[in-house]
């Protein structure tokens, strides 16, 4: 089903999508580690300027038949490359998150690479999983989707290890 998937370089005209996908309370709930208030339009224009004009960060909309279904991000933290992603929730359950990032993956030469999901998160730990994330700690930090603090894995796509479409 996520055979159409395809990632391109983000538009403008996309961030309103990207905007109304963050306006589900249980996405925000889910994802623990949003924005701080996702109704706040400006903060989010801000964001988006801020990752546009940076040339470190990757950042892809994920399209399935011509429609935006979400985004994906390589970033850096410190020495190291993280990613992230956002799926419509009206599309959850259809496998674009794994597409959507598995794509992002093989545009990114870099290994290893890190990501973070709630420990709580199970649909997105198992999207890192399919996509040959491993989990090598944990952590915990004040997650505004839930007003509180929040156990998280650490996870990492090792130098050797496996992309998804390697199984």
């Amino acid at each position: 089903m996520t055979s159409e998937l395809r990632l391109r370089p983000v538009r403008d005209e996309d961030l309103p999508e990207f905007f109304g996908h963050e306006q589900d309370p249980e996405a925000n709930w889910m994802a623990a580690f949003g924005p701080e208030d996702p109704a706040d339009r400006d903060a989010f224009d801000a964001f988006w300027r801020r990752i546009r004009a940076d040339p470190r960060i990757v950042a892809r909309t994920a399209v399935v038949d011509d429609e935006v279904v979400g985004h994906v991000l390589a970033f850096p933290v410190q020495e190291r490359i993280e990613v992230s992603y956002w799926i419509d929730p009206r599309r959850w359950g259809r496998g674009h998150g794994t597409a959507a990032l598995g794509a992002l993956l093989r545009e990114l030469p870099q290994r290893p690479v890190h990501a973070r999901a709630a420990k709580d998160n199970r649909a997105s730990l198992a999207v890192l999983r399919k996509c040959g994330f491993v989990v090598v700690g944990e952590d915990s930090g004040y997650a505004n989707g839930r007003g509180a603090e929040v156990e998280e894995w650490l996870l990492e796509l090792p130098a050797d290890g496996a992309e998804l479409g390697d199984h």
